[in-house]
């Protein structure tokens, strides 16, 4: 029975000693974790302040594009000038002051004068009169 004993002594010392040793091992792995969590908190705290400096920048760009897709409509107007009970067209006024200047004009001004009924014109400079038929 002595060895017996001993041998029984001897398991119990093994079964000790691991105990001992995966507590110890347990012990160590939560000091570390800690550690490796606050390096995980650091990184995500890295992680989010670039974020939020990249954040702005993109949601300037999307402005700047949406502001670039928008197009530029054209409203389409008419303008009448109207005397003793006659209306003409602004832009056949134009398109007469063209046919009498009688080249491409680059700049157009036209001064209208119902009671004489004339239209006066400088067109790139050069001045010019036309009949405009209010009768």
């Amino acid at each position: 029975m002595a060895t017996t004993k001993k041998t029984e002594t001897k398991t119990e010392a093994k079964a000790a000693a691991t105990k001992t040793t995966k507590a110890a091992a347990e012990k160590a792995t939560e000091k570390k974790a800690p550690a490796k969590k606050a390096a995980a908190a650091k990184t995500a705290a890295k992680k989010t302040t670039t974020a939020a400096k990249k954040a702005p920048a993109k949601k300037a760009a999307t402005t700047k594009k949406a502001a670039t897709t928008k197009k530029a409509t054209a409203t389409k107007t008419n303008v009448f000038v109207e005397f003793g009970g006659v209306q003409v067209s602004i832009d056949e006024m134009i398109k007469n002051v063209k046919l009498t200047y009688g080249k491409t004009a680059k700049e157009i001004t036209v001064y209208l004068k119902p009671e004489e009924s004339k239209a006066y014109f400088v067109a790139d400079g050069n001045e010019g009169e036309m009949d405009v038929f209010f009768c």
